[in-house]
């Protein structure tokens, strides 16, 4: 039987790529090398959890299958709780070093490093983890966030080892379970992006190349948000490229975007890079406050919603029947692409938490299980800024109507994803309740089927943000804000993301003022 010392396990979570691994490269070093994905039912069995997810990381398992069986390695994917896996591993061939990268995710992850680190000390394994992104474990203070941030970020690329050894003398287990095995009775997202790094480098590719061009200016609307977004959301959530490697070769973008005629193209890139900032900027959020997936950021705001839940308000929203022809819309587009653009997630959460008055938790878990590239750092923090919980960020309240009016003029949106629609007249189009009945009928609607409000828009919402403010007023809620903003706002100091200050940043050279955090979800 090999000794302890033959061999190292390197487990994937949610890192599922071989470039810029530093878990893998540390691992090589040492000898060979036993890499090892765990399908953790507990995991797949959450509430944040969905089809849509799975059939993902499927398709970025297999691409990483490929790419490991190209250097010699093999990926076992093996299934069950990852202690209990750990120990199936460690009784047929005992190792020592245990590597991965850090996790910033949902409390049940949380709690399984935990007792993941417990079975390691139990058992004399080093577990070695590595930071993958801007995020700081135990950070003592926001002020030195920013340089460490930049310090990972400029940091260069590590390259796929050159010699890797596979633990042969392990068979090659590859054990993968149906979704319904695991309680994923949900549907797939049949319009969504595919998994794996072929597809993620191919995604950054146009984007870096072409599409940025369209950035600035084309990601509110949902009409050219599609295109002008970067989309690699999901394959940063997802682990398929690193946001160093993004970062990176952004960098080296704009710097190339030298010629007049790449004016527009520079000037995307440059605000893309802004928001791959927040991106960690909102992470940090959780891993230093994992409570804030579950309570409000803000004490104050405990009970404001929670014991006014109104589940009539929830499943019109859901069903994508609340009567507001653009978040309908965006219900559907959600539940057949797993995607829909910032600007519209702001929206549909606004909708829930003001004149619906719904609890951001509820709504939270729901459009969790909804988006691909569903990063819990990001959202959650994310769900409490929109819904006017943390105490500190303006509010922000859209006007579904007014939105509809404003990025989708012509209701092109709309009509694509609602069919009963696609008839009536633009003068209706947005108001639809208001048609006479005779022209709801020269529509093919039957008036008394057509979805209506739950709520009059107006009243409802300003009785909501008076709710909110009033309560913000109030001196113990300003003086915990202060408390809130120690721990998790940005500091004035911190630099523009654009290449000048970048470079800047890399020299130690002074910062400009913070760019304003995109709101929800930081999709791209």
């Amino acid at each position: 039987m090999p000794t302890t010392q033959d061999y190292s396990v390197v487990w994937f979570k949610r890192d599922l790529r071989v470039v810029d691994h530093a878990p893998l490269t540390q691992a090589a070093q040492r000898g060979p090398v036993l890499c090892l994905y765990i399908i953790e039912p507990a995991v797949w069995g959450a509430p944040d959890a969905s089809y849509r997810h799975y059939a993902f990381v499927l398709e970025c398992l297999r691409d990483l299958y490929k790419v490991l069986r190209t250097l010699g390695l093999t990926l076992r994917i093996m299934t069950g709780e990852a202690t209990t896996v750990l120990q199936q591993i460690h009784q047929q061939a005992p190792f020592s070093h245990l590597f991965s990268h850090q996790e910033t995710g949902n409390l049940l992850t949380f709690k399984r490093d935990q007792a993941v680190q417990a079975w390691c000390r139990h058992q004399t394994v080093h577990w070695h983890e590595f930071r993958q992104m801007g995020v700081i474990r135990a950070l003592g203070s926001r002020n030195a966030w920013q340089g460490l941030w930049q310090d990972h970020m400029h940091a260069p690329c590590l390259p796929v080892p050159d010699t890797l050894k596979d633990a042969s003398f392990l068979p090659p287990q590859t054990q993968v379970p149906d979704a319904k095995m695991l309680g994923l009775d949900d549907p797939d997202a049949p319009l969504r992006q595919r998994g794996g790094r072929g597809c993620a480098l191919h995604t950054l590719n146009t984007f870096l190349d072409r599409r940025a061009q369209f950035y600035r200016g084309g990601i509110s609307s949902p009409l050219s948000a599609q295109d002008a977004c970067s989309r690699l959301s999901p394959y940063l959530a997802w682990g398929c490229l690193s946001i160093r490697e993004v970062v990176q070769q952004t960098e080296q973008s704009i710097q190339a975007a030298a010629h007049p005629a790449q004016k527009r193209l520079k000037a995307g890139l440059n605000a893309f890079m802004s928001r791959l900032y927040w991106h960690c900027h909102f992470i940090q959020k959780l891993e230093s406050e994992p409570a804030i997936e579950w309570r409000c950021m803000h004490p104050a705001y405990e009970g404001l919603r929670e014991n006014e839940w109104n589940p009539q308000h929830f499943d019109a929203l859901v069903s994508g029947r609340t009567g507001w022809p653009l978040v309908d819309a965006c219900v559907v587009a959600l539940r057949e692409t797993g995607w829909i653009n910032f600007r519209m997630r702001a929206m549909l959460v606004s909708v829930a938490a003001y004149p619906l008055w719904l609890h951001w938790r509820t709504v939270g878990l729901w459009l969790a299980r909804q988006f691909v590239d569903y990063e819990p750092g990001i959202h959650w923090s994310q769900m409490q800024m929109q819904s006017g919980t943390t105490g500190i960020n303006t509010t922000r309240v859209y006007n579904p109507v007014k939105q509809a009016l404003d990025q989708d003029p012509n209701g092109v949106f709309v009509r694509q994803w609602l069919d009963y629609l696609r008839k009536v007249p633009d003068t209706w189009l947005f108001e639809p309740w208001r048609m006479p009945d005779n022209v709801c009928r020269h529509a093919g609607l039957d008036p008394a089927e057509l979805p209506r409000p739950l709520v009059d828009l107006d009243q409802a919402t300003r009785q909501a943000k008076a709710r909110v403010h009033a309560l913000r007023k109030q001196p113990e809620t300003r003086n915990a804000s202060k408390q809130v903003v120690e721990r998790h706002a940005s500091r004035k100091r911190s630099h523009t993301m654009t290449a000048r200050t970048s470079r800047a940043a890399a020299n130690r050279s002074a910062g400009t003022r913070t760019p304003q955090p995109p709101q929800l979800e930081l999709e791209f």
